[in-house]
């Protein structure tokens, strides 16, 4: 049996992956829970919204405004033109992450 075919969740694991090597990615598709809200009435995308928690040492030196900015400017296709409507990061290092 196959997956339905999940196009906005794998351009960002894709796309994340491929441009900031991360050792950990979990991307979370929280579309489920704001499909009922104003914003999205009347949409037919069904990925909208998303959790991402990412280390990877790209973020070396960054402070977490560039970090977000990384993201989207990676992500601004699936912003603009997929229905990516939410994007909720936590973008760490390897070291901010081995301290928590």
């Amino acid at each position: 049996m196959s997956s339905p075919a999940r196009p906005v969740f794998e351009a960002i694991r894709d796309k994340l992956t491929s441009a900031l090597s991360p050792s950990t990615l979990e991307i979370i598709d929280n579309s489920h829970l704001h499909a009922s809200h104003a914003a999205m009435r009347g949409s037919t995308d069904k990925e909208t919204h998303f959790e991402v928690k990412i280390v990877s040492n790209a973020f070396q030196g960054k402070p977490l405004v560039q970090r977000h900015q990384m993201i989207y400017k990676l992500l601004d296709v699936e912003l603009k033109e997929k229905g990516l409507h939410a994007l909720q990061i936590q973008a760490k290092t390897d070291a901010e992450a081995n301290k928590s």
